[in-house]
C-alpha cells in the first residue's frame, strides 16, 4: 500500500544532526537516497556493533537512522561526483543538507554542495547548529552544545547539582522533526505555487522551542524555571523508588483511591486531609506528599506498583531501561518492534517502527542499505520520469 509520501523523491545529504529528517520521511513512503562518499557515511562507525565487532555495515546506529534508505556514492569534491548530484538534484522534491559552520557560502571544496543553478520546485531543508543567519551562524555545536545553548540543560538535573546532558542525541532529534514538518509543509505550498521553498532550521532554536514549560512561563510571567531533578514542573509527578527500580508518582487521579491504598498499607493518615482532595492543594505540598509515596513505594516492586496503580485507574507509570523495551507488553500490542530480513546477516532483526500512526496510512521500513547498495536501481528509477 503507498504512504503518504509515496513517489517523493529526498536526496539526503545530512550527517547525523539531520539524519532523522530523512528517516522520518522514508517512514511516510518517501524514496530517501542517501549520498554517502566513497569510504562510507560517518554514522557507519559509531557504535554499538551488532553482535559486538566493529564493523561498518553493523553499526545500530547507523541501522536505525538509515532503515528505509537507499544508499549511493558521490564525491561532490570530484567532477564525476559533483555531476551525479546535479542529476538527482534535477530529479529530486526534497533536499536536506547539513552544511558545516563557516561554509554556509563556500563553494563545495569548503564542505557544502548545492546545485549549479537554481531549481524551482526543489525544497531544501538546512539543518545548521544556529540557523542560515544571524550573529552565531558560524559558530560550531554538537548535541550537547546545542542542548546548553537551547536552554534544555539549565531546566536538566537536581537542584543541588550540576546540568545534566539529556539521554540520546534529544538536540538533533528535534531539529529533525522540525525539518521533516517544515518539508511537508513547504510541499503543500508547492502544490499551490509550483516553487519550492528553503527550510532553515537551527538546531538551538530546536531544541529551546522543545522545553515544554520553559518559555511559556518566561513569555507569560518573565520567570526563569530551574531544575527540580525529577519533580515535574507541575509538581504532580515525582520519580520514585521501588524494590527493584523505579516508577512514576501521580497525584492527579483518583485521589481518594491512592491514599486508601497507602493508608491500607500503614502509610499516609499525615497526609489524609480534607484539603488534599483539591488537586491545587496536593500541588503545593508535593514535597510532602511524594516523601510519604517513596517511603510507600520501597515496599513494592515496580510490577506490582504499576499494576495496582492501573486496576485502580491511577496514572503511574513504570520506568524501564531500554532494554526492557522489546518486551514491553504495551509496543507488542501496538506492534511497534517490526522484524526486519537483513540480507547481509542472513536473519531477521527487531527494528523500532512506526513513530507515529495516520489512519491506516502504512509506515515504510527496509533494511538499512549497504554501502552504494542501490546505485543502479536509483539511476534508473530517477532518470524515468
Amino acid at each position: 500500500m503507498p504512504g503518504v509520501l509515496s513517489g517523493l523523491r529526498v536526496l539526503d545529504l545530512a550527517d547525523r544532526s539531520g539524519a532523522l529528517a530523512g528517516k522520518l520521511l522514508a517512514g511516510l513512503g518517501a524514496d530517501v537516497v542517501l549520498v554517502e562518499p566513497p569510504d562510507g557515511s560517518t554514522l557507519r562507525g559509531i557504535g554499538p556493533f551488532f553482535e559486538g565487532a566493529p564493523d561498518a555495515e553493523r553499526s545500530l546506529f547507523f541501522w536505525f537512522y538509515a532503515a528505509g534508505k537507499r544508499s549511493i556514492v558521490a564525491d561532490p569534491a570530484t567532477p564525476a561526483g559533483a555531476a551525479l548530484l546535479e542529476r538527482l538534484a534535477a530529479r529530486a522534491d526534497v533536499l536536506i543538507e547539513t552544511p558545516p559552520a563557516a561554509a554556509h557560502d563556500a563553494p563545495p571544496q569548503g564542505g557544502r554542495w548545492a546545485p549549479s543553478h537554481e531549481l524551482e520546485g526543489l525544497v531544501v531543508a538546512s539543518i545548521t547548529p544556529f540557523g542560515l543567519a544571524g550573529p552565531y551562524r558560524d559558530w560550531r555545536s554538537s548535541d550537547l552544545v546545542a542542548q546548553a545553548m537551547g536552554g534544555m540543560l539549565a531546566v536538566s538535573g537536581h537542584p543541588d547539582g550540576l546540568p545534566l546532558h539529556s539521554l540520546g542525541l534529544q538536540a538533533y532529534h528535534q531539529a529533525g522533526v522540525l525539518a521533516a514538518t517544515g518539508v511537508l509543509a513547504a510541499l503543500l505550498a508547492r502544490e499551490r505555487t509550483g516553487r519550492g521553498q528553503h527550510v532553515d532550521v537551527s538546531l538551538q532554536a530546536a531544541v529551546a522551542a522543545s522545553l515544554e514549560h520553559v518559555p511559556g512561563l518566561f513569555h507569560q510571567t518573565g520567570q526563569i524555571p530551574k531544575r527540580h531533578g525529577t519533580l515535574h514542573w507541575t509538581r504532580f509527578f515525582r520519580v520514585g523508588r521501588c524494590r527493584d527500580g523505579w516508577v512514576m508518582h501521580c497525584t492527579l487521579g483518583d485521589w481518594t483511591s491512592l491514599i486508601e491504598w497507602v493508608k491500607s498499607d500503614g502509610l499516609g493518615a499525615d497526609i489524609d486531609q480534607p484539603e488534599m482532595q483539591d488537586s491545587m492543594h496536593r500541588q503545593r505540598m508535593a514535597e510532602r506528599i511524594f516523601a510519604v509515596l517513596d517511603a510507600w513505594a520501597a515496599r513494592y516492586t515496580v510490577a506490582e506498583l504499576h499494576q495496582g496503580a492501573q486496576l485502580r485507574r491511577i496514572p503511574y507509570a513504570a520506568v524501564r531501561a531500554p532494554e526492557a523495551l522489546l518486551s514491553d507488553a504495551h509496543l507488542a500490542e501496538r506492534g511497534f518492534f517490526v522484524p526486519i530480513e537483513h540480507p547481509a546477516l542472513g536473519r531477521s532483526v527487531p527494528f523500532p517502527g512506526a513513530a507515529f500512526r495516520i489512519d491506516d496510512t502504512p509506515w515504510h521500513l527496509s533494511a538499512p542499505p549497504r554501502l552504494d547498495q542501490h546505485r543502479d536501481a536509483v539511476l534508473r528509477d530517477w532518470s524515468a520520469t
